[in-house]
């Protein structure tokens, strides 16, 4: 068998093989980066209009108080990093999703590029949701149990929305998740029907991590 260097030629070529491929990762992962660099530094120059929007469930900024030296420009970077993820993610998910491209046929390729703008809209559906529809419910009834007057405090309600908020989005993903995961065939009706007890075990942990208290009516 013929070598080069020592190595057998077509361990040589498997080699280069692989290292073409490191090379596409890295340039789909610097692609990735630089559009979360970007979103996030767009939501960096427009986070107090996002964080008074924010606001506006419990009444505005003016409802909040902030007792520690870092607090507010804590809530300023997790506002704006959280917001440029959000914003970049559909970028980073169709450069990951592009490394894949070469190994899959077109119809799976068509349906990958249907996806990313379907997941988007969803997130936006779920995020929606929470805001317009939970949160105005749940912020009165939480603020006014037991008639006590509380006084809310800035890094804890932005703690708490931004979380509702990014859990409910990802939740709204799960029929999307699960009919690609279907028109790859990698799951079945039959098999997820016969699966239901493990299905609501699952839903009530992930549902207990996610849920702002520990009462079972929020989880």
């Amino acid at each position: 068998m013929e070598s080069v260097d020592g190595v057998a030629v077509e361990d040589h070529e498997k080699i280069m093989d692989i290292w073409g491929h490191l090379k596409e990762l890295r340039s789909h992962l610097f692609k990735a980066l630089l559009a979360l660099l970007i979103t996030t530094g767009f939501s960096f120059a427009i986070a107090k209009q996002i964080i008074d929007l924010l606001a506006v469930p419990i009444g505005g900024t003016d409802r909040l108080i902030s007792i520690e030296v870092t607090e507010n420009v804590s809530v300023f970077m997790r506002v704006s990093l959280l917001s440029g993820f959000i914003l970049g993610l559909p970028f980073v998910l169709y450069e990951l999703l592009a490394f894949t491209f070469p190994g899959l046929n077109p119809g799976e390729k068509r349906w990958i590029l249907i996806s990313i703008p379907l997941a988007t809209v969803l997130f936006i559906v779920g995020v929606a949701f929470a805001y317009l529809v939970m949160l105005p419910a749940a912020l009165p009834f939480l603020v006014e149990f037991l008639g006590i007057r509380t006084t809310v405090r800035l890094s804890n309600y932005f703690n708490f929305v931004t979380s509702l908020l990014f859990w409910i989005g990802l939740s709204f993903e799960m029929p999307l998740v699960v009919f690609v995961l279907a028109k790859f065939k990698l799951v079945t009706a039959k098999a997820l029907a016969s699966q239901w007890r493990i299905a609501i075990v699952v839903i009530s942990i992930v549902a207990a991590v996610v849920s702002p208290t520990v009462d079972p009516i929020n989880m």
